[in-house]
């Protein structure tokens, strides 16, 4: 075999190996994240090994939690190319007033009915934003908007603004309930809450809704044009409705949870996340104009952000620069996302 021959092979197998990655990057956006996500834990770990000890990677499971459940949501909805920025507003709403209501009115509520409730309230709240977004055919960021200081408000103004430092006993039980207790080599007792089991089990609701249903085929065809999924028998007003009932549902069982873990309901919590959030999205390999994006990709974008907001801590870098850092990754995600966009 002659050597031009030769060079002739390997320039095609050179060709095919990177076409085969951009394929892959292509098809699975989350592999980007996944391997940032590695190079980071990677460096850090070892600039500091006490990165990698048991407390801290518990640490960062107890945060993803509310911030996985929000995006979760999240992610549903830009699936279906819209926005929602008012699920930190229902999450304080319910939150709130579950907490409320039980201190008050209902003392021995079991826990379960209190989750059941607040995840229905939040449900809810969500079902107004949908018929909303329907009915006003405006772009939901605006619906969202409008909602968001309509709830917060209605909050403030009629619920209560007093922060509740002594909550019911089997709220505060629950949210000390362990999953898994051991001890560290210096005698601290390490625990990983029960309630994480909640981000794992609704992430693998949300995959099955979107990849074994008919609801999920319409969401995504929604996402990718409207007028075709419209022409083609979907049902626009379901469809919106589910989205942001879904994301309103996640929303009051994050809040509640957030209430639990915290000990305590403050009706101002969780102003400004939605940023954080809507980052771990996009992060994750979902597109603001809707129709892809994958619940792993969601998962792995949160544990991106906690990671970066926890590193930040621990070289301590004051919080507000980790806004700064969070900008920086949004764009450049942006970035590497239009031009893989181009290419194809």
């Amino acid at each position: 075999m002659s050597a031009s021959r030769v060079e002739e092979l390997q320039q095609a197998a050179s060709e095919k190996r990177g076409f085969s990655l951009g394929e892959l990057v292509r098809r699975r956006p989350e592999t980007i994240t996944f391997a940032l996500l590695v190079a980071i834990c990677v460096a850090v770990a070892i600039a500091n090994p006490a990165f990698l000890q048991p407390s801290t990677l518990i640490d960062i499971g107890r945060a993803s939690v509310v911030m996985g459940l929000f995006a979760l949501g999240v992610f549903i909805i830009l699936a279906a190319g819209g926005i929602d920025v008012s699920f930190t507003a229902i999450a304080a709403f319910t939150m709130y007033s579950m907490t409320v209501l039980v201190q008050r009115y209902l003392p021995g509520l079991p826990i379960a009915v209190i989750i059941v409730m607040a995840t229905a309230g939040g449900a809810l709240l969500g079902v107004i934003n949908g018929l909303l977004v329907h009915h006003l055919r405006v772009p939901s960021l605006i619906v969202t908007i409008g909602t968001q200081y309509l709830f917060r408000g209605f909050l403030l103004s009629f619920i209560g603004t007093v922060w509740i430092m002594s909550l019911p006993p089997q709220m505060g039980a629950f949210g000390r309930l362990p999953l898994l207790q051991f001890e560290s080599a210096n005698g601290a007792t390490i625990t990983l809450p029960f309630y994480f089991l909640v981000l794992p089990i609704a992430a693998v609701i949300t995959w099955w809704i979107l990849n074994r249903t008919l609801m999920g085929r319409a969401i995504f065809a929604v996402g990718g044009n409207a007028n075709i999924a419209s022409r083609l028998g979907y049902d626009l007003r379901k469809v919106h409705v589910f989205l942001f009932a879904y994301a309103g549902a996640l929303a009051g069982l994050a809040g509640i949870i957030h209430v639990c873990a915290n000990r305590q309901a403050n009706p101002f919590d969780l102003v400004g996340t939605e940023i954080n959030v809507i980052a771990a999205v996009v992060l994750g390999g979902a597109k603001i104009t809707g129709g892809t994006g994958s619940v792993l990709g969601t998962i792995l974008g949160v544990l991106l952000i906690v990671v970066i907001n926890s590193v930040l801590v621990l070289v301590g870098i004051p919080s507000t620069w980790q806004r700064l850092v969070v900008g920086v990754f949004i764009l450049l995600a942006a970035a590497f996302f239009v031009t893989r966009q181009r290419k194809k």
